[in-house]
């Protein structure tokens, strides 16, 4: 078979699904278990019953035969018969409550532990969006939590369960008969040898078989997100043999190989529970045919067998389950530890109303995982009510100033102020209810494209929805759609063209009714004609808000009250329109080579 080698963004940590039980891991999962102590407790209790009353079933056995079937006692007969009958219906009844509170318990933890993730992943900076796959997130919430609902709903106590049971089983064989108990024990050191063969093998499968599912969400995210530029370059083909081969060498290969092991373990553990049950019935029936015990100890020695080698090979299949929960739990509480890089400070301020003064002093700025600056030095005065338009080439630092302003990120050096007050120093969220953005991509939600414009300020009127679409001139082409704002626009406004998902966006941020706007390239994707609606109301709703404008089009730049050129991170000019031509430098060389229409 060909050697499989896992994908170069497979990590170390994506692969590693079989981890030993590590005391860290779980102290960290357990501040998830807290709340449910005493349900777990009380499950505990009911476990104990039921494995009691299990226990006593073969001895009921020997009893209705010794005492009832052999010394011809009907009556004897009947009321070990009731006995054991009542006894199982507790042990029904018993197990029932307590699968029934783990359950919940376990649906209660896979909650908690997925709206804590949820809650962590936005609150996480855009690095580590630019570092993380979609599918690697959505494998953490999903796959791993689910690992743990698993352990934790039936795991737990049934390792507990397991360990009662052979303990409870050892007692009572050992109570009824000790030279058939040892007997019984000879095979036992080849079991643990099987045990210990298969866990090896089965890791080696099982850990290949988990990463590729990571693998493969990832992919399925980015070609379901790309399904257009795959189509365009009609790459299906292409695309459906890569991922059909490789799932079919790294996936189903391995899987089929993991399940061949499986396959071998269980028969080679019956065999070994029938070989020690052939030696218990040939010494036992001797010893009954000899008179020293009787036939009932030797019937009830024998059911004790198969109770006593189950939980053996139940803890095999748990020990399994242990080493997929520590590795997802580790994987899990890495992603909770991740360090949120833009965090409010202990004593951080909410940000009263504004005006828009915003200022850059002495501003740098670069990756945590990348010393080479971004921004170096940026200094930059805006008044209250100006607009602000930045150019420059690809990669000259234009959207990392929008983000240092919207506190995406926080500056390495120097400060963003506004209004003079250090960003640093307000929570965002106050900060960020005072601005609108609009992205050269923007994003819709699956919704209603009323519900989508209503994300810019959730207790706006219908009436002031509709203002603001008529704003930005999206109103007519709303009110033409199917249900007009009642209109569902799917997922990332797939029923919409570019230039009608970026009227919405429009809308979205203008009902928000912002202070500060910024505009990084949003009429770069529109036509010409939608781009001419948008700049006459642009025009009348820029007055008097501090916007800051990143565009590629001369038309979005030239009214604007202040040009700023950044070039390599820094500010090279700064002006009008008319004063940069005259100075015949970067601006100059830009509005000649790209910025003409």
């Amino acid at each position: 078979m060909t050697k499989i080698v896992p994908p170069a963004f497979i990590t170390h940590s994506e692969e590693q699904l079989d981890k030993g039980y590590d005391p860290r891991v779980a102290q960290g999962l357990m501040q998830f278990l807290k709340p449910y102590y005493g349900r777990m407790l009380f499950a505990l209790v009911l476990m104990t019953i039921v494995t009691a009353a299990s226990v006593s079933g073969p001895y009921f056995v020997k009893l209705a035969i010794d005492e009832g079937i052999n010394a011809g006692d009907a009556a004897a007969l009947r009321s070990i018969v009731l006995v054991y009958l009542l006894v199982s219906i507790v042990q029904l009844g018993f197990n029932y409550w307590r699968v029934r509170i783990m359950a919940r318990v376990g649906q209660h933890v896979l909650y908690d532990v997925r709206t804590a993730m949820f809650a962590h992943l936005q609150k996480l900076s855009l690095s580590f969006y630019n570092r993380y796959s979609v599918g690697r997130v959505i494998t953490r919430v999903i796959n791993d939590v689910g690992t743990l609902r698993e352990f934790i709903t039936w795991a737990v106590l049934a390792i507990v369960r397991n360990l009662l049971g052979i303990i409870g089983t050892l007692a009572a064989m050992l109570a009824l008969n000790f030279k058939l108990s040892l007997l019984t024990f000879t095979v036992l050191p080849v079991m643990i040898w099987a045990t210990v063969l298969f866990r090896k093998a089965a890791r080696r499968n099982y850990r290949k078989v988990r990463a590729a599912v990571s693998w493969t969400n990832s992919v399925l995210a980015e070609n379901v997100n790309g399904v257009r530029v795959v189509q365009a370059f009609s790459r299906q083909r292409r695309n459906h043999e890569t991922f059909s081969g490789y799932v079919n060498r790294y996936f189903l290969e391995t899987s089929l190989d993991a399940a061949r092991v499986a396959s071998l373990f269980t028969p080679v553990i019956d065999v070994l529970g029938a070989l020690a049950a052939a030696l218990v019935v040939y010494v036992g029936g001797t010893a009954v045919l000899g008179e020293s015990i009787t036939a009932g100890v030797l019937i009830a020695f024998i059911l004790y067998i198969d109770r006593f080698f189950e939980p053996i090979r139940d803890l095999s299949r748990r020990f399994d389950t242990l080493q997929s929960t520590m590795a997802g739990g580790e994987r899990i509480l890495e992603l909770l530890k991740t360090p949120i890089e833009v965090r409010d400070e202990e004593n951080a301020r909410e940000m009263g109303a504004i005006t828009g003064a915003v200022r850059f002093e002495n501003v740098s700025f670069h990756y945590s995982d990348d010393p080479a600056l971004v921004l170096d030095r940026i200094n930059l005065d805006v008044k209250p009510g100006e607009t602000v338009a930045l150019v420059g080439e690809t990669g000259a630092g234009k959207t990392t100033i929008v983000k240092l302003l919207a506190r995406f990120h926080d500056p390495t050096e120097g400060c963003v102020l506004v209004d003079g007050v250090d960003l640093r120093t307000v929570t965002q969220q106050s900060l960020r209810r005072q601005m609108g953005m609009v992205l050269q991509d923007p994003f819709l939600f699956n919704g209603t494209v009323k519900e989508n414009i209503l994300f810019g300020r959730l207790d706006a009127t219908d009436d002031e929805v509709v203002a603001a679409a008529k704003a930005v001139g999206a109103h007519d082409f709303i009110v033409n759609m199917k249900n007009g704002y009642e209109t569902s626009v799917e997922e990332g406004g797939a029923t919409l063209s570019v230039g009608q998902r970026q009227l919405i966006s429009f809308a979205r941020a203008l009902l928000a009714n912002p202070r500060i706007l910024i505009l990084d390239e949003a009429t770069s994707s529109v036509d010409t004609q939608t781009e001419h609606v948008i700049q006459s109301a642009l025009a009348a709703l820029l007055k008097g808000r501090t916007s800051f404008v990143i565009a590629h089009r001369l038309s979005t730049i030239t009214n604007a009250d202040k040009i700023v050129v950044i070039d390599g991170g820094r500010i090279v000019e700064q002006g009008r329109h008319a004063e940069l031509l005259e100075l015949k430098g970067r601006y100059y060389e830009l509005y000649r080579t790209g910025f003409q229409e």
